[in-house]
């Protein structure tokens, strides 16, 4: 499971121009679900996130969590994360999760965050999204949960 942050002012997913999904202070994460992922990556990725600490304190440095600001997270799932690349010039797709698996681990993920006292939106999955955001810093990781 590959789970690519960006710390954020805002974040908003649309489909179809219409709004589906928007947050403020918080974290906007893209999510891949890959073959052979568990609820034990999904555990691991939304614990470690929420107490990631990305954030800035009093004193401009980065020592407090999503869940210390209270903030939201905007989860929107993306496949292409687990694209393969390497060979050709078409990404390959075969490293990703069935849609059916993929759409379990990605509302699992989202229930665990919520579990954490996270607040959560989410994007459609599976749908043509936009998702627009405000980059604050640009603070961005990528997390992997192998």
């Amino acid at each position: 499971m590959i789970a690519v942050i960006q710390r954020v002012q805002k974040a908003e997913v649309r489909i179809a121009g219409r709004s589906c999904a928007k947050i403020g202070n918080g974290l906007c994460i893209l999510l891949g679900v890959a073959k052979g992922d568990s609820e034990k990556d999904a555990d691991f990725l939304a614990d470690k996130i929420s107490g990631l600490r990305i954030f800035a304190d009093e004193a401009g440095k980065m020592n407090r969590s999503l869940t210390d600001i209270k903030g939201a997270a905007l989860v929107v799932s993306q496949f292409t994360l687990c694209g393969d690349w390497r060979k050709g010039r078409r990404p390959g797709f075969t490293n990703a999760a069935d849609p059916e698996e993929g759409e379990r681990l990605y509302t699992y993920f989202c229930e665990k965050l919520r579990a954490l006292s996270i607040p959560v939106q989410t994007g459609e999955f599976g749908a043509m999204m936009q998702v627009s955001l405000i980059n604050d810093g640009p603070v961005t990781f990528v997390l992997d949960s192998r």
